[in-house]
């Protein structure tokens, strides 16, 4: 089995309403996120040799997870004050996407995970959500 990855990043904004720390406030990051895919290597073709071609997962990628969250408040779609102000900001016209959960990074990490595991071999998501922070999600919670 070989293992490869491909890095991305996007900006977006969240909140995590109920937080006991400083980012219960409106605030955003740019994202640093670590696609990790994993199968044997490919046999025939124009892409012997490889696992996936680098631009499939790219363009997978883009389509299903940079497209929604680049520059986009994330909201948990359960959560009575995070729905208010994506309810303002959907009024203004602007960008904002509902999680089924908090928009932690490990949250996010998870989310990602389902968005591209029909369509690519997902074997680890890595987020970071500042420089110096970030999860790592495998598909399957310890």
């Amino acid at each position: 089995m070989m293992k490869i990855a491909k890095e991305f990043t996007f900006d977006m904004g969240h909140m995590l309403d109920g937080h006991d720390g400083k980012c219960h406030n409106l605030h955003g990051h740019t994202y640093t996120l670590q696609v990790e895919v994993a199968g044997a290597l490919i046999t025939t073709g124009s892409s012997a040799g490889m696992v996936l071609d680098y631009g499939d997962i790219k363009r997978i990628v883009k389509e299903h997870v940079t497209a929604k969250l680049d520059h986009a408040f994330a909201y948990f779609e359960e959560n009575e004050n995070e729905c208010r102000v994506a309810k303002l900001l959907q009024e203004m016209e602007r960008k904002t996407v509902a999680l089924p959960c908090r928009s932690t990074a490990e949250g996010l990490a998870m989310v990602i995970y389902d968005w591209l595991a029909p369509y690519l071999p997902v074997s680890a998501i890595r987020l970071g959500e500042t420089p110096t922070s970030f999860c790592e999600y495998t598909g399957e919670l310890s």
